[in-house]
């Protein structure tokens, strides 16, 4: 017989708040415990006096494709402050940016010759655009499958950079279902909020509190333990004050988890701690003028072409300047292990760092075009799926009875992301609907 439920939600990242909207719709009474004095988690973001939009810490964005995020923000009535303008990326090669967002800039591009490597290329990719067979690709690692399949020149040229751009050390053990994902179902078109992802997330948790969802911002959880008679009690803030639920919602990272429930068996244990990742440090700039006058958004660049950096991504050529007082927003970014240099370093020491790779893509760029600099890392930015991945996958259903858990680790062969995010918390909401109705 259903109960009413007092749940716990420990994270108020787009999951932790989907899964709260889901539950109290239901009739439940959902507290959420986030440890930062924001909304959004990962897709947070910042903004300055003088801006009409905030600027994600680490950027993001939407594909036309993003059902589970769309389908939300219809049911919020929020649908019409999605945007979805057309930006460029390109890519690198013998020190030259060429397009590479259509089926006509890949006939064009020049790294994969007018032969049989890009016939090869069209087939591949169309191959994996129509195929459903992710569990059989899963077997494979990317490295050893484009290889077969692709070629090796298309490999090298197309697949490789961006897998060690990625993956770094575990480039060559990810398995091609990963990869599958990526170009099955994302588009050209890339989508924002009106305002910024922060404007969204803002505009998320007001409706959860219309709905009566308590958001406890700046209150981090120490721990969840089982008390006697079947609930759970967190302990939140420097006062361990513990207060008892009937189901609690982690949505955090799988590190994180195994800190917070010390005494979850042994197998569950083992697995969240051998689940693998990478981090990422991002230096978001305000500058005085365009890196690219082109209006390139977002140039990809491979390790070996000598960088400080993995992408940058000129924000303010995918939606206006003038959403930032007329300054120009630009990112530079890369995916590391969480012992790399860049997580010690300073906002200066990274500006130093970065700037001779900027001008390598604008010469004309100097130090002066610099307003202002922001550092965000994080060491919990992309898991990484290695061969038959599906078999780690951490269930939501803990081991605990009444605890559960939903993290961009349990997305796969999805890759991480806000839609996805929503995805996964969704359902853990659905599972936990599912076990309070059958008893």
């Amino acid at each position: 017989m259903t109960k009413r439920m007092h749940i716990a939600i420990l994270g108020a990242g787009f999951g932790g708040m989907a899964a709260a909207y889901d539950l109290a719709r239901a009739g439940h009474t959902v507290t959420i415990y986030e440890a930062e004095d924001y909304v959004g988690g990962l897709a947070s973001g910042f903004k300055e006096p003088g801006w009409d939009w905030s600027v994600e810490k680490f950027y993001h964005h939407w594909f036309a494709s993003d059902s589970h995020m769309l389908g939300l923000l219809d049911e919020l009535g929020l649908r019409h402050k999605a945007q979805f303008p057309r930006p460029y990326t390109v890519l690198y090669h013998n020190g030259e940016w060429h397009p590479f967002d259509s089926i006509t800039a890949a006939i064009k591009y020049p790294g994969l010759g007018w032969g049989l490597d890009k016939v090869r290329f069209g087939l591949v990719g169309l191959y994996l655009r129509l195929s459903n067979n992710w569990r059989g690709l899963e077997r494979s690692t990317v490295d050893a499958w484009m290889r077969r399949w692709a070629g090796e020149r298309v490999y090298k040229q197309m697949w490789e950079p961006l897998m060690v751009g990625k993956f770094g050390p575990y480039a060559k053990q990810v398995n091609m279902a990963w990869l599958w994902a990526r170009l099955h179902a994302r588009t050209t078109n890339l989508g924002t909020y009106e305002g910024g992802f922060q404007a969204f997330a803002d505009d998320f948790a007001a409706i959860l509190r219309g709905m009566g969802v308590d958001i406890q911002l700046g209150l981090p959880a120490n721990e969840v333990v089982k008390l006697p008679g079947g609930r759970l009690a967190v302990t939140t803030g420097d006062s361990q004050t513990m207060a008892a639920y009937h189901r609690v919602l982690v949505t955090t990272s799988p590190g994180l988890l195994a800190r917070l429930t010390p005494t979850l068996p042994g197998e569950y244990l083992k697995g969240l701690l051998g689940l693998k990742s990478m981090g990422a440090v991002v230096l978001t700039l305000a500058l005085k003028g365009p890196v690219s006058p082109q209006g390139y958004y977002w140039y990809n660049i491979p390790k070996e072409a000598g960088f400080p950096f993995l992408a940058l991504v000129e924000h303010t050529n995918f939606v206006p300047k003038e959403n930032f007082g007329g300054q120009h927003i630009v990112y530079c970014g890369d995916y590391l292990e969480s012992n790399h240099e860049y997580f010690n370093l300073t906002e200066q020491e990274l500006l130093e760092r970065f700037v001779p790779g900027i001008q390598r893509i604008n010469p004309a760029f100097d130090i002066s075009w610099v307003n202002k600099v922001w550092l965000h890392r994080t060491k919990y930015a992309q898991p990484v799926p290695l061969v038959n991945h599906s078999g780690n996958i951490p269930a939501i259903r803990t081991p605990i009875e009444g605890l559960y858990f939903a993290s961009m680790s349990q997305v796969y062969p999805w890759d991480r992301g806000t839609n996805f995010a929503v995805e996964i918390g969704r359902r853990a909401a659905r599972e936990m609907l599912e076990d309070n109705a059958g008893g």
